[in-house]
């Protein structure tokens, strides 16, 4: 349609099929059929095209969409270049700070499809727990958070963008491996746990509390890596993302144990509520908001 209009602007200010014809390096006849196409498009004649004038003129209808169509090939150009513009000019670093499940899982996929459409990007990231995140953001150390579990905090701004499940991960050889989960059955288990301050502790601490259950030992590893490959060992069983276990779990190094009363909680980017974004945070964020990851 943008051709189209082209054309029929051509004709109007040329007043002459011929020459609007060599304005576009298009023939007479190749002008003549476009504008039939126009006029048969908006089902009115917008050219009088009666030999009794020395040019041809526009119809009433053909004057106003001249001047629409003036106003919508300039606004298609700006915009146009407008986005070129965005494209070409978005460089710099992004700083962002992930919790261990987000960091280790999520965000590399994030990063590879920003990179693809702003190759000059540069990227500074720090995993730590949800509650060390916080703070990075809180202290402006880094543009965004990417979290996975709740903080509460007035000069921060928390958005979910996606759902992750907490499961229970435990020894291919546990009594409780392969089977439905019985509250019965992990009271007085030794536990491995993820560091007090991450969400993955904070889920796997209500967990406890929340079925009463009875512990013989927690250890505490601040890796989410450390705590999978801990259970595989028989060190113990935890509460982990499902990101984290599903391949060990298809490998049978470990059994998922799946919750009655499913464990869902989202992954979130949190911003300070009060600052100004950036032009490449808002491109990131649209990358984060429009791009999907499934476990």
């Amino acid at each position: 349609m943008l051709e189209l209009f082209k054309i029929f602007i051509a004709v109007a200010e040329e007043r002459n099929f011929t020459k609007a014809g060599e304005r576009l390096n298009l023939s007479q006849p190749s002008v003549s059929l476009h504008i039939k196409h126009l006029e048969q498009e908006f089902d009115t004649l917008l050219v009088d095209r009666s030999p009794k004038y020395k040019h041809i003129r526009l119809t009433p209808a053909g004057e106003l969409l001249y001047k629409r169509a003036r106003q919508m090939l300039s606004y298609y150009e700006e915009t146009k270049a407008t986005v070129i513009n965005f494209y070409n000019e978005l460089k710099g670093t992004l700083r962002i700070a992930a919790s261990f499940t987000v960091g280790e899982y999520v965000l590399p996929a994030l990063l590879a499809q920003f990179q693809k459409q702003f190759p000059q990007v540069e990227f500074d990231v720090i995993v730590q727990n949800t509650e060390a995140v916080a703070q990075s953001v809180r202290s402006l150390q880094v543009d965004i958070g990417l979290i996975e579990g709740p903080i509460h905090y007035a000069d921060l701004s928390v958005t979910p963008f996606m759902k992750d499940e907490m499961v229970l991960a435990v020894p291919a050889n546990h009594p409780c491996a392969y089977k439905p989960f019985q509250r019965d059955a992990f009271h007085n288990q030794n536990w491995v746990a993820r560091e007090a301050g991450s969400a993955t502790r904070h889920y796997m601490d209500d967990f406890l509390q929340s079925y009463d259950l009875r512990i013989n030992k927690v250890i505490s590893i601040s890796s989410n890596q450390s705590v999978k490959e801990a259970v595989v060992n028989g060190l113990g069983i935890t509460m982990l993302s499902l990101w984290v276990v599903k391949r060990a779990a298809e490998q049978q190094d470990l059994s998922i144990i799946y919750l009655p009363d499913s464990y869902i909680r989202h992954f979130s980017y949190v911003l300070p509520a009060h600052l100004e974004q950036t032009k490449l945070l808002e491109a990131f964020l649209n990358t984060i908001n429009t791009y999907s990851l499934t476990i």
